[in-house]
């Protein structure tokens, strides 16, 4: 897969991802990789807003057909760097808001590959997906509960959508990890691979897209999102100001604590 194209010089200099991010291009198919493998590629501020607004400059670019999104390494993201929840959070929204809500906003078929670890956002953002490949090793947790949080992401409405009331409450209520082949029998993920073969069964994926016409191709996935929309984002706001509330809470804090100091 070719470099990211830096034919805008300085002006995409100035705009470069962190170290975090990795992004690359080939033809008219966006990867992005969530680069932290020595914290298993948690989402920390500052690798939220790179994906925010390399979402945003996909969506802006008529040239593109699809978006790959995955980790390095050996797994896919662990969740929210917790570090950032300790103390709380002000008012507004967060880095991993602004996330979601260009995640939940474009028009561009998104293909999530997944291997390893995929916790907590890790797992609601594969909702927002088009396409969703793990490999057949990989484990998905929503621990948010575990953590004396609440759901985010829209999860309270697109969870039990997807998987049935009663696997929600299991994942959302109990936090139980679940396997890959679970989350496809559940309509979470689009197929099983071997492992480590997810991203390349994304990019096979982006491939066929990418041959479609694509003011067609993106008025579909348009279409296709347009009547949940506002329910999405009613919700998202919902959860967000019940998460943060949450967050203040001496119940969630000590969970933090216990967490960082295993």
């Amino acid at each position: 897969m070719s470099a990211p194209d830096t034919s805008h010089g300085a002006s995409q200099a100035a705009s470069a991802p962190p170290d975090s991010l990795r992004v690359e291009r080939d033809g008219s198919i966006l990867t992005l990789t969530i680069n932290r493998p020595q914290r298993r590629n948690a989402l920390d501020v500052a690798t939220y807003l790179a994906l925010a607004e390399q979402l945003r400059q996909a969506t802006a670019d008529a040239s593109l057909s699809a978006v790959i999104l995955t980790g390095a390494g050996e797994h896919f993201t662990a969740g929210n760097d917790l570090h950032d929840f300790q103390g709380g959070r002000p008012a507004g929204d967060s880095a991993g808001m602004t996330f979601l809500r260009a995640l939940i906003a474009t028009d561009l078929p998104v293909i999530a590959a997944v291997e390893g670890y995929a916790i907590g956002i890790g797992v609601t953002l594969l909702q927002h997906c088009d396409f969703v490949y793990a490999g057949r090793t990989a484990t998905l947790r929503i621990p948010f509960v575990a953590l004396g949080l609440c759901p985010e992401g829209a999860s309270s409405l697109l969870l039990p959508r997807l998987a049935g009331a009663r696997k929600a409450a299991q994942w959302l209520l109990q936090g139980k990890a679940f396997g890959a082949d679970e989350a496809m029998q559940a309509g979470l993920v689009t197929a099983v691979t071997e492992p480590g073969q997810a991203l390349a069964a994304a990019r096979a994926t982006a491939a066929d897209l990418a041959a479609q016409p694509r003011s067609a191709l993106r008025l579909t996935k348009a279409m296709l999102k347009r009547a949940d929309r506002d329910a999405i984002n009613e919700t998202l706001d919902f959860e967000a100001t019940q998460f943060r509330a949450r967050l203040h809470t001496q119940e969630a804090q000590e969970a933090f604590a216990r967490f960082l100091n295993k």
